[in-house]
């Protein structure tokens, strides 16, 4: 296994691990830590539930094989869970700490993007059957 493969597995351990598994079943488990930090944003209790299910979605995904397509949707829904924490956070005026940890998950997570393998990028992926295939240009 060359460095390049083994670091694409250990940031997208990393990036399903922690944010995706473990953060999504903490917010569909409600746990106090989660109901206090959401509410302590201004944000309704319910939205957990809807995080939570959209983090495992996205860790399941990005585990699987194929669905190249997928995979860039997951990896959109984490920037953005990431960034919107960050931004929350300043929002209400938490100590840095907790903007900056967002930032470095995302960081992780974009890294891991960037390395993933070629079969689990979209420029990559088989057509469909039957789609049209684009004729080359002339040169």
């Amino acid at each position: 296994m060359n460095a390049r493969k083994i670091a694409y597995w250990v940031t997208t351990g990393l990036t399903v691990l922690p944010v995706c598994l473990v953060g999504g079943v903490a917010n569909l488990a409600h746990g106090q830590p989660q109901v206090e930090g959401i509410v302590s944003l201004g944000y309704p209790v319910y939205l957990l539930t809807i995080l939570g299910a959209w983090k495992v979605l996205a860790g399941i995904t990005l585990l699987a094989p194929r669905f190249p397509r997928l995979k860039e949707w997951a990896y959109a829904g984490i920037a953005f869970d990431l960034t919107g924490a960050a931004f929350s956070h300043a929002s209400v005026g938490d100590p840095a700490w907790k903007q900056v940890v967002p930032l470095v998950l995302l960081g992780i997570a974009m890294t891991s993007w960037a390395l993933r393998p070629s079969n689990r990028t979209v420029a990559r992926a088989p057509a469909a059957a039957g789609a049209p295939v684009a004729a080359p240009e002339p040169a």
